[in-house]
């Protein structure tokens, strides 16, 4: 067993998830593994930063629940250095019960969802098994290199200036809208759910709610559609999500 850090295995499920939990008080740490292993998961537990680092380095971890108050490196930190290394592992971060702001500040830094101490097993199992549904069902992206430039209906989408233009015509996207057009881009003629967009568009920056999606939707309607309340590019298909029409080519 590597110096650093507990692997705690439990379960003899082999195709369970396996989930890290990330908290410098031991008892939180046993307490949390013993609810997820009753459920059938691997349990693997790091009590700081560099425990956490270890822990990824050496096995496979298909979510963290990650506490935001730890020593040297506290959980907004971590979560931020493990989005900004591109990790897509999904992030659950346990919050103080009265502090927003660390919620809002934890899905802004990357997080998935949150949970809020105290918290019951049962919570925090449905919402565990949520974010994995959620994220084990995103669709596959296109291998190979992000072309520079998209071509989709009339419009042409610029990656490095995050514009599209027509014509005469130069539209600058915010960060959200290009995000979501470039999801809508890499699965095109394919109906993509809310949960599937918030997390294709890197919807963690946001909070995770439904209307949030709708909302960008909306936006970006309203700058490459002819008639934004009778869309052609952008098809809701009721209770599923959406659906990018147009074809795509890249160069």
């Amino acid at each position: 067993m590597p110096l650093g850090y507990d692997i705690l295995i439990f379960g003899h499920m082999e195709s369970s998830a396996h989930i890290l939990i990330v908290d410098d008080h031991r008892e939180i740490r046993d307490l949390v593994g013993q609810i997820l292993a009753k459920d059938g998961y691997r349990v693997s537990t790091a009590g700081d930063g560099r425990e956490m680092r270890q822990a990824l380095r050496d096995r496979k971890i298909d979510l963290i629940v990650l506490d935001l108050m730890l020593p040297v490196d506290d959980g907004l930190a971590l979560c931020r250095e493990l989005r900004a290394g591109s990790s897509t592992v999904p992030i659950i971060i346990l919050t103080a019960k009265g502090d927003e702001i660390d919620r809002v500040l934890g899905l802004e830094m990357g997080a998935d969802d949150y949970v809020a101490k105290p918290f019951s097993g049962r919570e925090l199992l449905a919402r565990i098994k949520a974010v994995l549904r959620r994220t084990r069902s995103l669709p596959p992206t296109a291998e190979g290199p992000t072309p520079a430039v998209y071509r989709f209906g009339r419009w042409t989408l610029d990656t490095a200036r995050r514009e599209i233009e027509t014509d005469d015509l130069v539209v600058p996207l915010s960060t959200g809208e290009y995000n979501l057009l470039m999801a809508f881009i890499q699965h095109p003629q394919r109906v993509l759910s809310r949960d599937q967009l918030l997390d294709l568009a890197k919807g963690r920056s946001a909070t995770p709610l439904d209307r949030s999606i709708d909302l960008q939707v909306s936006r970006l309607r309203r700058k490459i559609e002819d008639d934004a309340k009778n869309p052609e590019m952008i098809k809701t298909i009721w209770g599923d999500g959406y659906v990018f029409i147009p074809k795509v080519a890249g160069e």
